[in-house]
């Protein structure tokens, strides 16, 4: 029997709940959706919000680039963003130097007691150091912030034109030139569009708060001489030097750049020149550098440290402490060739006369020595005359056999000294290279470990290389200019020689003054072309406030310079911190990209 079409259900065959009866009221179809789809849609839902948490909660931590500028119209409005931009910067200075010290604790942890060990990393995480440091970086973003917004509006008459954002961003697909336009660019012109053109495709939009150049020294100075005041007075003069010479290099890129000139190899210059105040002062003038910095030197040098004790004293004073050598002869890695000489040396010069101090030995000895007819006759049997200068001859400064001790050879002693230095930084140079290679390129990490692997080994050696021809070189060309010395000294006062003996004695001591100790570190600050050309410019703004403080300090012994005091890390501060804020505010494309990165996520756009 045939059945009414009207009278027969509909059935959802793809349905897990029963058909809808065909008496209903109403002729639509209802649908019943899965509780199981509810569930997952609810699920998206959650996982959405959840995620968009997540994104506002690392925004806290770390600030994205091209973050837009906060506009502010009330000084109410600058002090609450002021607060807010103070807390989050004190809190995120709080976590890295708490981080920091943990990390550093976890490595010594194994030479301290265990009864001690919760205590250094209870210290670690809350000690006086970590607020100190979230103290200092907080006041000067709070202080910043609400000056910098502040200050236009409490000086309405001479604002900008332009008081909202501006972006530096260079375009990453410029329009092509005419051929014309192109035939008329030089080379150098074409060298630098390229150049500016894979900047562009390496950085996001730069956008910070136009403002007067003033404005931003101003603030810069004031929350920078002030926010100092919270860090110890110990840690204070390392910060204030860094910031001085980081605002030094902002101001001078940007006067360059202003005026279209570049100096050619200026940091290898800048290098160089620090290096031979730096090395100058180790040698000879070791009150004006820090002693742990002192203590790095010597152990980067691989030079026994009674050597430059030796040194020092031969120079200053005429003598030295018998302990230095006693020391370098019971050395086991002591060759007995230079036992030999090191012995031959302490006899020999306490046979011949003292010299006095304002005397120079090598014009006393042949005025006081007697001849060859009544020679003096040390304890080994060497007869000691004015007529033979070989054997009155004594090196006033360290002797060669004293800095290489476990070497006879002072040309083999430059490539003992190389691989003994790229041995001994290879493991630091290896984490500077390899740790912000995997953590902070994650991406290009996972896409190809294979390349950012490779590519931060051949950076490790090359760094470790740099460092190993700097102090071959310095030691190669320390020993050489000794060695030339000895022999012009010799030829002058042999009586057989007539072409050697017009020489001017004072010329010949050159090779042992001042300003040749002097020269020896800046050659070997040539050593830095041996390093990837994008850190050289980092290794020389690290050793330019050492090799400053070094030459400060000198000058002020002489009264060539005024002192400042206890206030004088807070001066220095808050003139590095003007150069750096007004370069970071209007040019931040001429600050380092690691000065820059690192204010942006303290301070952002505004």
């Amino acid at each position: 029997m045939a059945q009414d079409p009207e009278s027969q259900a509909p059935t959802n065959l793809n349905s897990s709940y029963p058909p809808t009866p065909a008496n209903e009221e109403d002729d639509h179809i209802h649908f019943r959706p899965k509780r199981t789809a509810m569930a997952s849609f609810e699920n998206l839902v959650a996982m959405a919000n959840y995620q968009e948490g997540l994104r506002e909660a690392r925004k806290i931590i770390w600030r994205d680039r091209g973050q837009p500028v906060v506009e502010l119209d009330t000084l109410q409005q600058c002090l609450e963003h002021a607060l807010r931009g103070g807390l989050r910067s004190a809190g995120l200075a709080f976590s890295i130097r708490a981080l920091v010290n943990l990390v550093l604790a976890i490595i010594r942890i194994g030479n301290v007691p265990r009864d001690y060990r919760p205590a250094l990393i209870r210290h670690a995480l809350f000690g006086e150091d970590t607020w100190r440091f979230s103290a200092m970086l907080g006041t000067f973003t709070s202080l910043y912030k609400f000056l910098i917004n502040a200050l236009p509006i409490l000086i309405p008459a001479i604002n900008p034109s332009s008081k909202h954002k501006t972006s530096l961003e260079l375009p990453t697909h410029a329009p092509a030139p005419s051929d014309k336009a192109a035939g008329e660019l030089n080379p150098e012109g074409r060298r630098r569009q390229r150049l500016l053109s894979l900047t562009a495709n390496a950085q996001l939009a730069l956008i910070r708060k136009r403002v007067r150049r003033w404005h931003a020294a101003l603030a810069g100075a004031v929350a920078g001489g002030l926010a100092i005041m919270c860090e110890n007075r110990s840690r204070r003069g390392i910060i204030s030097q860094q910031m001085f010479v980081r605002g030094l290099q902002g101001s001078y890129n940007a006067f360059a750049a202003a005026r279209n000139f570049e100096f050619p190899y200026g940091d290898v210059i800048v290098f160089s020149l620090a290096c031979g105040q730096i090395m100058y002062g180790w040698l000879l003038r070791r009150d004006t550098l820090p002693r742990s910095y002192s203590a790095w030197i010597t152990t980067a040098s691989k030079v026994p440290p009674e050597a430059v004790r030796i040194n020092h004293d031969l120079i200053r004073t005429h003598g030295f402490n018998i302990k230095d050598f006693e020391s370098l002869l019971a050395k086991p890695d002591t060759t007995s060739r230079n036992k030999s000489a090191l012995l031959d040396f302490l006899d020999r010069f306490y046979t011949v006369p003292t010299v006095p101090m304002l005397e120079n030995p090598y014009t006393y000895f042949p005025s006081t020595l007697p001849s060859a007819s009544s020679a003096l006759i040390t304890s080994a049997g060497t007869a000691l005359s004015r007529d033979n200068p070989a054997s009155w001859y004594l090196p006033f400064y360290v002797h060669c056999r004293a800095t290489h001790p476990a070497v006879s050879s002072c040309t083999l002693t430059f490539v003992d000294r190389f691989f003994a230095v790229f041995k001994w930084i290879l493991p630091i140079y290896g984490g500077l290279h390899f740790v912000p290679a995997v953590l902070f390129k994650m991406e290009a990490f996972k896409r190809d470990p294979g390349r950012v692997l490779v590519r931060a080994g051949l950076g490790s050696m090359r760094s470790s290389a740099f460092l190993g021809v700097f102090v071959s070189l310095y030691q190669i060309v320390f020993c050489y200019k000794h060695k030339l010395h000895q022999a012009l000294t010799i030829l002058k006062n042999s009586p057989n020689s007539a072409m050697f003996k017009h020489i001017p004695q004072w010329l010949i001591d050159w090779l042992l003054s001042k300003p040749a100790f002097w020269l020896t570190g800046m050659i070997s600050g040539l050593s830095l072309l041996v390093e990837a050309k994008r850190r050289r410019g980092e290794l020389a703004m690290y050793v330019l406030p050492k090799g400053l403080e070094s030459a400060w300090v000198m000058a002020r012994g002489k009264g060539l310079v005024f002192r400042t005091g206890k206030w004088g890390d807070v001066i220095l501060t808050a003139m590095g911190m003007g150069m750096v804020m007004s370069a970071y505010q209007n040019d931040p494309q001429h600050l380092s990209g690691l000065v820059r990165r690192m204010l942006y996520q303290f301070i952002g756009p505004n």
